[in-house]
């Protein structure tokens, strides 16, 4: 039996980046779910995502309401981590606000959101 594909759930409201990502991703062996908005995003973590992909700054709901709602929503040890993608000039401390695993300033280079996402993978398949 295959092992299942790592599922990474991609949430941003441009339709450009969300393209780009989901068939960035889908061409390294990833399978993706998209989203538009953080309300979007909510009514997709069912099948659990291994990993999100989270833009700030979106209407409806913007990223930080959607990473306050999720995690409420979690068992702590459960928890999806998440890589923030963000043009907002202090997305570091933006980033660190919301607990996520990392982040990258947009633009950014396509080597380092790969090496970021395996990374990311690979330290929240360790044991605790």
């Amino acid at each position: 039996m295959a092992e299942k594909p790592t599922n990474v759930l991609v949430v941003d409201d441009d339709p450009d980046i969300l393209d780009a990502l989901s068939e960035i991703l889908e061409a390294e062996g990833f399978s993706v779910t998209r989203a538009r908005n953080g309300q979007e995003a909510l009514e997709r973590l069912q099948p659990r995502p291994d990993l999100i992909l989270l833009d700030l700054m979106m209407p409806v709901m913007d990223g930080y309401e959607f990473a306050r709602r999720m995690k409420s929503l979690q068992n702590p040890s459960s928890r999806i981590p998440i890589l923030v993608l963000s043009a907002d000039r202090n997305v570091s401390a933006k980033a660190k606000d919301i607990g996520a695993a990392g982040f990258l300033a947009k633009p950014f280079e396509l080597g380092d959101l790969l090496g970021m996402v395996k990374q990311t993978l690979e330290s929240a398949s360790q044991p605790a």
